[in-house]
Order: structure tokens, then sequence, then C-alpha cells
């Protein structure tokens, strides 16, 4: 009796003690979803406008998702193909619901949907899915998954034992599907209306197609290739790199008289510029735009967001155009503008600067002038050195004091040097600085000597004031992004502090050149004391159309003059003005709204086509090696230019954007590439020649194969979307 009490007792006991670990289990699972939950409450209380902005494009990218697999689902469903599972955003499962026998079931997290069986009963509905990470979506069908490999199965609901004209249904119901909804996404925004920038000419980019075709600011596209309704200033872009090689693309251009011409200009690659383009630049208005920091803004410019430019020097300006025509005529240390500002006018005084250069020069014709002279360069701004991998986590950490000194170490030139020499060249041109830098390149690789330092003497003012000359050795590094050697700092300006010759230049056209010997510095012009190049400019256009006398002085023991007949001719002086601090003016915007729902239907069509061509463009162009793969934009990149729509910018513009971005990914699935949805329909295509499916095996090599491609193409574009994130 005893013996057969001990089993009994013993299980009684593991029965009694089962119930108990079960229950302390499930209540520490309770507690740590409690505590998560309140810990992410707090979060998002703390920072409620963050968390808004973040569920807005959350909500907005998951609906595109949505709309894409729910085509699948759809037209699966209506073909009587059983759907597993149909999930937004990828797994791991964050919440799954299933209708089952005994009622609806839910599941938080990748545990599985049946403990009794480990897998769904047969009678088992959809379970519908929210995946943990917000990239993508798919639908899970019987004899399908979404790797693209099709499995035998003898259920008639299965998806491989539908014709192939079915399947091909189902496929590409997906970008029919955002196809569709990026038409009305825009026709929602053209119902709404939005405010674009129009097809109006901002300014012309030097040697571009547009300013040899001889348009002008404020000059107004209003038919591009025989198409003339509701044309934004995308539809420029979109003339220019669609076109052929060498196509001239007939432009009907109404100038600001009133008057209309017809123009045929070929696009070009522009420097700088992904994509063929005509370099029309897109105008501005006279309104200061939004900025992060309103009181730097003030501090340097007395200017602040919503401003709006009246005048310029007493001047009154309607456009932008005619406010920059002032600015770069002036040719004077400051500029007054007067603004409007809460019905009240301030005035504000802004500091000029003169470019050394406006275009890629290819000899010294191309350098800006005064009657052949050329003042001395001028460092505005100098460039950090990058930073290594482990500098930025350090400085990510907080610790900003090493990204500075890893900086400061190798920035040995610093903003408002004077160039007085690089290596053997004194007072060098802004083309000798470029030959020289280059030059020391060649030879350095040729050496392999890595760390080779070129000397460059400057005039650098000291704690007191004073100028003082310095040689710096300095090490020029190697630019990705412009593909050339640079000394570490921006293009220079020109001194117009000091009325220094740095070299006077022969040039077919223009003024002669002038016998001022490098270095020498200008002392009076027809017998008027100047300090500066301006007083030079100033003096010299008091006397146009006579001959003067511009006297000069190079050192102590030699001086002397030289004769200079005063033009009035453009070529005479090249130089031109511009603002030393940037003044940020916001964009030029026309309001684009449909004048109903037919309207709306059309304009919806028309946006939606050229966004899909201009994508197909860009792979095409990417394929051919004509567009870097830098340039493209993964869910990261997306998800952060949301952010930055939906936080600056009216709800209006984030729909739009949705649109966009439907539209990308409808060609994006649509690529020939298994798994993406063009490239399942490559394989039912084959198919359908071959007249049977291709084995298991083979389908798999390929899926994974695929698999292998996209992961490598996401990794890389995720990648480049950090850095630009971390770095712009």
């Amino acid at each position: 009796m005893s013996k057969a009490e001990g089993p009994l007792n013993k299980s009684a006991t593991q029965s009694a003690g089962k119930p108990s670990k079960q229950a302390a289990g499930k209540y520490s699972r309770l507690f740590f979803w409690v505590v998560v939950l309140a810990a992410v409450t707090i979060l998002i209380v703390r920072n409620i406008g963050v968390f808004s902005n973040i569920l807005k494009v959350a909500i907005g990218f998951g609906a595109v998702v949505l709309v894409h697999e729910f085509g699948h689902f759809l037209i699966a469903k209506l073909s009587g193909i059983k759907v597993e599972a149909f999930s937004i955003f990828m797994p791991p499962t964050l919440l799954g619901m299933r209708k089952t026998k005994r009622g609806l079931r839910f599941r938080f997290l990748p545990k599985s949907p049946d403990k009794e069986t480990g897998r769904p009963s047969e009678d088992d509905g959809t379970e519908y899915c929210i995946g943990l990470i917000p990239f993508g979506g798919f639908v899970k069908m019987l004899g399908q998954d979404d790797i693209g490999l099709v499995k035998a199965n003898d259920d008639p609901r299965s998806f491989a034992n539908k014709p192939v004209g079915v399947r091909m249904s189902v496929i590409t119901a997906g970008v029919v599907f955002n196809a569709i909804s990026a038409i009305v996404v825009f026709m929602i925004v053209f119902l709404a209306g939005i405010k674009l920038p129009p097809p109006v000419v901002g300014g012309v980019m030097p040697d571009s197609p547009a300013e040899r075709a001889g348009l002008k600011p404020g000059d107004e596209i209003i038919e591009i290739a025989g198409k003339s309704k509701n044309l934004d200033f995308s539809n420029i872009l979109m003339a220019a790199a669609l076109s052929d090689v060498n196509e001239a693309v007939p432009l009907r251009v109404r100038h600001e008289d009133g008057s209309i011409e017809d123009y045929a200009i070929a696009a070009k690659q522009m420097p700088g510029i992904p994509l063929k383009d005509f370099g029309i630049l897109q105008t501005v208005s006279l309104t200061i735009a939004k900025v992060s920091d309103p009181n730097k803004l003030r501090a340097k410019t007395g200017l602040l967001p919503g401003d709006h430019i009246k005048a310029v020097n007493g001047k009154d300006v309607r456009s932008y155009w005619e406010l920059e025509e002032i600015v770069i005529n002036c040719l004077a240390p400051e500029i007054v503008l007067l603004a409007e500002r809460n019905n009240k006018m301030v005035e504000s005084k802004i500091s000029l600067e003169v470019p050394s250069i406006y275009k890629e020069i290819e000899s010294e014709a191309d350098l800006n002038h005064i009657y052949s002279m050329i003042p001395r360069l001028r460092i505005k701004n100098v460039l950090s050195r990058p930073l290594s991998i482990q500098e930025r986590i350090i400085s990510l950490l907080g610790k900003n004091d090493i990204k500075e000194s890893a900086a400061d170490a190798n920035a040995t030139l610093a903003s408002d040097d004077i160039i007085l020499a690089i290596g053997d060249v004194e007072n060098p041109t802004y083309k000798e600085l470029r030959d020289v830098i280059e030059d020391f390149w060649d030879k350095k690789l040729q050496e392999k000597n890595k760390d080779a330092k070129l000397p460059v003497k400057v005039l650098r003012k000291n704690a007191d004031g004073v100028e003082e000359a310095l040689t710096l050795q300095v090490v020029p590094r190697w630019s990705k992004q412009l593909n050339k050697p640079l000394l570490g700092i921006t293009i220079p300006v020109l001194d117009f502090e000091h009325p220094v010759v740095a070299k006077t230049i022969d040039a077919e056209n223009r003024p002669a050149k002038l016998k001022i010997p490098r270095g020498a510095r200008i002392t009076t012009v027809d017998g008027a004391a100047v300090s500066n190049f301006y007083d030079v400019i100033r003096e010299i256009q008091k006397h146009p159309g006579e001959r003067i006398t511009i006297d000069w002085r190079l050192d102590e023991e030699t001086a002397g003059d030289a004769a200079l007949n005063a033009g009035a001719g453009e070529d005479s002086i090249t130089v031109k003005s511009t603002f030393a601090e940037l003044v940020p003016f916001g964009d030029m915007r026309r309001i684009y709204k449909a004048t109903g729902p037919v309207n709306a239907i059309e304009m919806g069509c028309r946006k939606t086509v050229m966004f899909i061509t201009q994508t197909y463009l860009t792979l095409k162009r990417l394929a051919g090696g004509l567009v870097s793969p830098k340039n493209l934009m993964g869910p990261i990149g997306i998800m952060a230019l949301s952010y930055q729509v939906v936080t600056g910018q009216p709800l209006i513009y984030y729909i739009y954007l949705l649109g966009l971005i439907s539209a990308v990914i409808a060609v994006f699935n649509f690529l020939p590439l298994p798994p993406l949805d063009g490239g399942l329909i490559v394989l039912l295509l084959i198919e359908k020649i071959k007249g049977s499916a291709l084995s298991e095996r083979t389908q798999g090599i390929i899926a994974y194969t695929g698999w292998v491609f996209i992961g490598a193409l996401f990794l890389y574009v995720t990648f480049n979307d950090i850095v630009r994130v971390f770095t712009e």
C-alpha cells in the first residue's frame, strides 16, 4: 500500500506545484510589461510633440505599405486563394489577430498562435499582424511565401494551384494599388490646394544651356514640349532629365514685359547635379524663411523669419531678382535692407563680399577682375577634417572636445587669412592656387609621401588686431565629393579691404593689361587717395570715357603709375558682390488647386506618371553608372525626410510626399528581380512559356540570390542614410 501511495503522492505534489510556477511566470511577465508600458508612457508624455510627429510618420508610411499589401490580399481573396497572414511591417510580430473556430485569438510578440498544435488548424482564417520592423510588409498565401518560393500543395486554395493569369493578377495588384493610391493622394492634395515652386527662372548657372540661350531671372516657362497645364518647377527639372542626349527641348517663355519667345534648349550634365539639367535655378521670395535659431540670424543680419524685404539701398524691389541685381552691382562693404515686420518697417545693414570665381575656370580669362586687376585671395571658411569612426563614436558619447581638437589640429589655416603665397607662387590668383595644389598632389603621389606638406604664407591679424605674415605647413586632402585635392578651405573670396593687386591679366575682348607688378598697392586713382578696392572702383567710375592714371607702390623704393581708359563696357569690371552672411530667403510658391474632381483626377494622373517616370529614369542611370548609388535613399532616409516635412511644413506637404513615396514603391516593387513583385512576374512568364513551373530548388536559389542582393542594397542605402542623418 505504501509503495502504491508513493508515486501517487509524488505526482500529486508535482501537480500541485506546477500551477504555482505557471502563475509566478505569468505574473513576472505581466510585471515586466507593466514596467515597460509605464516607461514608454512617461517617455511619450515628456516628449509628446516629438512622439506625435513620429506617429504621423509611422501612420503615413504604414498606410503606403498597407495599400500595397492590401492589393495582394484583396485579389488573392477574390481569386479563392487562402491567405494565411497579412502583415504591416516586417517580423518579428508585435501583435497578431486571427479568427478561429474558438473565436478571435491574439498573440503578442513572436509566440506560437496555437500552443496545442504549434500551427493554425486547417480552417483557421487569416492572421492580421503588425511587425516590429517598420519597413515594408507582406502577405503570406498558402503554397507561397514572401521570399518568392512556390511550394507544391494539394489544396485547391493554394497559390501554386491557381492559373498563371490569376497568380500574375495577385502579384501585380500591389503595384497597381500603389499607383492608384498615388493618384488618389495627389487628387486630395490638388482638391485642397498646395503651394509649389512655379516654373519661373530664379537665376541661371554659369556656362549652362539656359545662360547660353539667354534666359533671364523672372522669365516664366509657360510651355514645355507642348505641355502647358499646371506646370511647376519640377516639370522643368524633369524635362531636362528625361531628354535624350543632345535633344533640344522646346520651351515657350513669357518675359517680364509680357512678350513671349520660343527656345530650344539641350540639357547637359552640370557639376554637382546627378541628372542632366538646363541650369535654371529655382526662384525665391523676398520673405525671410524659418530658421532653427532666429536670434543668431538677427545678430548677424538684423532680420527675423517672416520679414519681407521692401527696399534695398533706398530702391523699392518687387522680386528677388531685382534685389539680387542691386546686390551684385553694389560693390560696397555693406548694403541696407528695409523690411516690413509686423506692419512696421525695420532697417538692417548686411556686410557684402566679392567671390573670386562664379564658374569653373579653364584659363585666367575666366577670373574676375577690375580693369585687368585681380585682388588677393582671402579665406572665408576652413573645412574640418573628416573624423574617423572612432572619433565619431567618441563625439556622439558627448565628448565634443575630442571632435573639435581633431578638427583644429589639421585646420592650420584660419578664416580671414589673406593668402600671400602658396609654394613658390606669390600672391596667387584662384587658378594659380588650384594649379599649385594639383601639381603638389601629383608629385606627392609619385613620391608616395602621404604626409607631404605644402607651404602657405598668409597675412593674419594677431590678438591685438595687428596684421602679421605667417608661413604654415598644410597637408592637402583629397575630396571624394569634388574629386580633387583641397587645401582645407572653401573657395576663397577676393580681398577687397586692401587695394593690393595680386596680378593683372590679359584677355581677349577685355581692357588692356595694366602694367602693375604683383603685390603692388594702389595708392591713388586720378589723384584721389584710396584705401580699398571699393574706393578704387568708385573713383574709376567717376571718370567714364576719360583717360586716368592709377598710382601704385610696391615697397619703399619701387613705385609707378599706369594709364587706364575708363570705359563703361561690361567686361571692364567683372567682379560682383554677394551677401557675406547667409540671408535665408524663402521659396517663391504659387497655389496649385484643381477646379473640380475631374480636374483633380487629371492633375493627379499627370503627377503620378511624372514621379514614376523619374524613378525609372534614376534606376536606369544608376545601372548605367550615370548616377551614384550614394544618391539613393533607403527607409531610414525616407523616414528622416518625412519627419523633416512633418515638423517643418503643413500637413498637406506630407500627404504630397506620401503620394511620391507610393509612386516610387510601385516602381521599385516591379523591378524584374526576385523576390520583388516584378521578379515573381518574370518567373510566372517563364512558367507560361515553359509549360510548367521551375523546380522548388531552382526557385529557392533564384529567390535567395535575389534576397542577398536586396539585403546588400538595403544595408548600403541604410548606411548612407545614417551617414546623411548624422553629418548633414
